[in-house]
């Protein structure tokens, strides 16, 4: 057992490991070690500056899920926006779940948008489910509000994939962008530009939302397919 596993394992939470490997049906639970998000995350500070944290971001594939959690914890912590995509593009292909996908938010990409569209561009073009949907998290999270531009929404439209989660996060951007840019975004499920299950699953996502009002949630249900 490497220095980093037995920091993970003495973390572990018996109870919220076999909570957590429900929530994930893509992993292994064997693989599970069970480790809450706060406890990760301090962890992930402390390690941070470390001598030996480059190889344990260089050990990939890692053996346990929270590692890879743990992984996508340092990768937020990187404060050179080139080397957190040089991370980020080593780390992607094994990512293998939501959650692990959907917990990595790196802070360095909010001062460096120009930059990082590209990046968004090429994730969202890769062959890989949940590289896909973390350029489509990216995409949702710093392009709907005083970045956004039309074309955002077309990037996300133009998506077409088997994965029920790449769809789902379809659903969610186009859900947020009703929430934050109604107008521009309306015309994707009035038109049905979208295909027949994400068009549901954003209007239900909608509807659930506290962001959009009584009347347009009354008008998105009256377009259900």
């Amino acid at each position: 057992m490497t220095n980093f596993q037995q920091r993970l394992f003495a973390l572990q939470d018996l109870s919220y490991r076999d909570f957590q490997a429900k929530l994930i049906p893509t992993v292994d639970p064997e693989t599970v070690i069970g480790i809450r998000t706060p406890a990760l995350r301090k962890l992930a500070r402390e390690l941070a500056k470390g001598e030996d944290v480059q190889s344990f971001l260089d050990g990939l594939p890692h053996q346990y899920y929270d590692e890879n959690n743990l992984h996508a914890f340092l990768i937020e912590q990187c404060k050179d926006f080139d080397r957190t995509v040089a991370l980020l593009d080593a780390f992607l292909p094994y990512v293998d779940n939501w959650a692990t996908c959907d917990l990595c938010s790196p802070k360095v990409f909010a001062k460096h948008l120009p930059e990082l569209l590209p990046h968004i561009m090429r994730w969202t073009a890769s062959n890989q489910t949940y590289t896909i949907r973390f350029g489509l998290e990216m995409l949702m999270r710093y392009y709907l509000d005083g970045a956004f531009q039309p074309a955002y929404l077309e990037l996300a439209a133009s998506l077409r994939s088997e994965e029920y989660y790449v769809n789902m996060m379809i659903a969610w951007f186009f859900a947020t962008a009703l929430a934050k840019q109604y107008d521009a975004a309306l015309p994707y499920l009035a038109e049905r530009r979208l295909e027949a299950w994400t068009h549901n699953k954003t209007i239900q996502k909608a509807v659930e939302s506290n962001r959009i009002s009584p009347e347009q949630k009354g008008y998105l249900k009256t377009l259900r397919l």
